[in-house]
């Protein structure tokens, strides 16, 4: 067995609140398990062309996917006629979404990269970024945070936009976790839900059907805080949508996706 394919989280893994440490979370054995959790057929079909829609609607030719995944939203924008760049820190997700990609017919432009340096191997400008998949919770630390905001930003086009989405971390922290599972994780065959909760950890188990268990540390970001620092990295106009929806009760979605106006 080699070094990637058991998670290590310590001896105390409710005090691992690193941003580096995801990396190790993503192990191989994780990440191939990962389309089942998603479920893209399903997936597709629940979040309908929401994301397609917001980037047609702003004339948005040129895209980046920070956090690729293993391609879902990168491939679903290339089937639209996008030009997509993918991006992601971890090598076993790209190499993921590169064979999906090719499944799928399209060669993916893949680029490893972290997202507080990604002007460093990332020479070009976008009309948007997206960050999906509650990817952003895995920087703990704040300056991290504002660091990453600024790299989309920068990378940005002067009227570009970013789609940067989140779990509804408010209801999970003032009323306790309940899921639907309806848009972002649709896999029948998996239990998700969260064995440690507080104001600077959420720590997920991911159960499978063939007994196999992974877990990921996330901050837990609340909405105001989040749309907070978008404003205060220089984004001029936020809308929040819940589950894909702009009128919704705050405990009520399952995710929020923020969708900020550089201009």
């Amino acid at each position: 067995m080699n070094q990637y394919e058991k998670q290590d989280f310590g001896d105390n893994p409710i005090e691992v609140r690193e941003s580096d440490h995801y990396e190790e979370e993503y192990v191989s054995g994780f990440v191939d398990k990962w389309d089942e959790l998603i479920d893209w057929e399903s997936r597709a079909k629940s979040e309908g062309d929401t994301i397609i829609n917001i980037l047609k609607e702003r004339g948005v030719k040129k895209v980046l996917d920070v956090a690729t995944g293993t391609g879902f939203n990168s491939v679903r924008l290339l089937q639209a006629g996008f030009d997509v760049v993918s991006a992601d820190g971890s090598a076993e997700m790209l190499v993921k979404a590169f064979d999906n990609a090719r499944d799928h017919g399209y060669l993916m432009r893949t680029v490893q990269a972290d997202w507080r340096w990604m002007n460093k191997d990332i020479h070009d400008k976008f009309d948007a970024v997206i960050c999906l998949g509650n990817s952003f919770t895995h920087l703990f630390d704040e300056g991290d945070r504002r660091k990453a905001l600024a790299e989309f930003y920068t990378l940005l086009k002067h009227d570009g936009v970013l789609l940067l989405d989140q779990r509804n971390y408010d209801a999970i922290l003032d009323d306790g976790y309940s899921s639907k599972h309806a848009h972002y994780y649709c896999g029948d065959t998996v239990s998700v839900f969260p064995e440690h909760v507080d104001e600077g950890l959420a720590r997920f188990r991911y159960e499978f059907s063939d007994g196999s268990v992974y877990n990921l540390n996330m901050f837990p970001l609340r909405k105001d805080y989040t749309r907070k620092l978008l404003y205060e990295v220089g984004f001029q106009e936020i809308t929040t949508l819940g589950d894909f929806k702009e009128t919704y009760k705050e405990d009520d979605p399952d995710f929020f996706l923020h969708v900020a106006e550089k201009s």
